[in-house]
């Protein structure tokens, strides 16, 4: 069988070929009838448009490369999934990266993207511990977008929550319901995430004239019984807290069982002196399956991830463009455990 060629759409069409290629790169001031036609052509011979050799000819590329250090972060992955949306509705496809932990692993995966022939680099990191930028995306020479939890050292293109602003919304929540004993929970000592939302808690208790206690906020390793720990031992030393900021899920599911260890419950009903009320910041996908469901600030990773995407297309579009940094508030999600 015949290869269908552009010409032959053309002539279906009865176009010039210069028409039916400005209608496949969406291109050009072409009029809704003519797309019509082109479109109708294009169905009626079942002609494949070859965008990599489209892209050859015109030095340029719809591919984005994406690294993704790692696939066990819930934020991580629904902000992989808004960007890989958004740059689709742009006509972009994601050519996916996941290097190993160490700069080598780094350097194999950007090598991959320039022979694969990316338009530009989106780095989305996990790491919460260190503020600068590994030395090979340093180095790079596409338009790179980094996505972090934290800030960046480096001036880069940057898109990130505020997480001063999260933890400020959710402490002034929870003293305009009258909490004054608020403590902290989990997030290890070291952690930036952690360290930018204690800023934020404690300037919004400050605020109301209260000093943070250094025992009101401890630090503990990311995983449930530490968090159980952490809380239980904040609560028995200290009976008069009432409501609890938890860093993070694991945190969170850890101090709800440290609170039912010391025979208080969860609620947010501060006149019943044995609830403590509990507070997230992560827009967890099994929220809705606690009793009482579970108060939090979003952590915006929709928007994140467009933010991300309209980002790259411009650097690609425009070189040179100044390096950008987009902070995202989260937003306050009320429900029945504060």
């Amino acid at each position: 069988m015949k290869k269908v060629s552009i010409i032959d759409v053309a002539k279906e069409a009865g176009v010039s070929v210069s028409t039916v290629s400005l209608v496949l790169r969406q291109k050009g001031k072409i009029s809704e009838a003519t797309i019509t036609k082109v479109q109708a052509a294009i169905q009626q011979l079942g002609y494949v448009h070859n965008v990599a050799a489209a892209n050859l000819r015109a030095s340029t590329s719809n591919l984005i490369g994406l690294i993704l250090c790692d696939f066990s972060d819930s934020y991580a992955i629904k902000v992989m999934a808004s960007i890989v949306m958004s740059l689709e509705k742009q006509g972009f496809m994601v050519f996916l990266g996941q290097p190993q932990d160490n700069r080598d692993g780094l350097e194999r995966c950007l090598l991959s993207f320039h022979q694969q022939g990316v338009a530009g680099v989106i780095y989305l990191t996990s790491d919460t511990r260190h503020g600068a930028l590994p030395a090979p995306l340093r180095q790079c020479a596409l338009p790179l977008v980094v996505v972090s939890q934290t800030l960046i050292d480096e001036a880069c293109n940057l898109v990130m929550r505020d997480n001063r602003q999260a933890a400020a919304l959710a402490t002034r929540y929870l003293l305009e319901r009258g909490h004054r004993n608020i403590g902290y929970i989990g997030g290890e000592a070291d952690c930036l995430l952690r360290l930018q939302r204690l800023q934020g808690f404690r300037a919004s208790l400050q605020q109301h004239g209260i000093v943070l206690k250094e025992e009101a906020s401890p630090a503990c390793s990311e995983d449930t019984f530490a968090a159980s720990q952490a809380t239980r031992q904040l609560l028995e030393k200290n009976n008069t807290f009432t409501a609890l900021l938890c860093h993070s899920p694991t945190a969170l599911i850890g101090a709800i069982s440290g609170i039912h260890q010391v025979g208080r419950t969860l609620g947010k009903d501060l006149f019943l002196t044995q609830q403590v009320a509990l507070m997230g910041f992560e827009d967890m996908l099994h929220v809705n399956l606690t009793s009482p469901s579970l108060s939090y600030v979003s952590s915006a990773s929709e928007e994140t991830g467009r933010q991300a995407a309209e980002l790259i297309i411009s650097q690609v579009k425009t070189p040179n463009l100044p390096a950008q940094r987009i902070l995202l508030s989260g937003e306050l999600v009320v429900r029945e455990s504060a």
